[in-house]
């Protein structure tokens, strides 16, 4: 039990501090749109590079931010039946779900991306567009490791629903 408190603590800890980072990439991404629509509007010049900015801010907001929106509860699903249950049975669903769904998946993903990500770095990917950004190949990264993130937190989240299901759930609160 130890163990697995100290792995919770350890990646809620990681995911949180990634997470807080990554929110100020949206301050980022709102500036950067502005700038775009100010150019594209007002001075009549449109940058390939400033948009094809805005599309990599967000990807990166998305899926480095993914870990910490589950670590806070505030992934989508149906709560219609969810939100009935007794809290050992939420901790069941989190158990069952993230073990047959959340996990695999998150594995399959960071396996698969892994060529995707390797291979772009190998032919120097760019933008397909003139006036793009260069080094595709640091956003395409993006994707297993945020897949990364967010397995440790399907992992940590496991725990805790293995943990609140044997009744311990208290011990790891905080």
């Amino acid at each position: 039990m130890q163990v697995l408190r100290a792995y919770i603590r350890f990646v809620d800890g990681l995911n949180e501090r990634v997470g807080r980072v990554v929110s100020w990439l949206t301050a980022v991404l709102v500036a950067v749109v502005c700038y775009d629509v100010f150019t594209r509007y007002v001075l009549k010049n449109s940058l390939v590079a400033v948009q094809e900015l805005e599309w990599h801010l967000f990807a990166l907001i998305f899926l480095l931010g993914a870990a910490y929106s589950l670590k806070h509860d505030q992934h989508v699903r149906v709560d219609v039946f969810y939100s009935r249950f007794s809290p050992r049975k939420q901790a069941w669903v989190n158990l069952i779900g993230s073990v047959l769904f959340l996990i695999p998946f998150c594995v399959i993903v960071i396996v698969s991306s892994q060529y995707f990500v390797v291979s772009a770095f190998h032919i120097g990917e760019t933008s397909p567009d003139p006036g793009g950004l260069p080094a595709r190949w640091v956003l395409k990264a993006a994707i297993p490791l945020g897949f990364v993130l967010l397995l440790l937190q399907g992992l940590s989240l496991a725990c805790r629903s293995l943990l609140s299901v044997l009744g311990h759930d208290e011990e790891v609160d905080g």
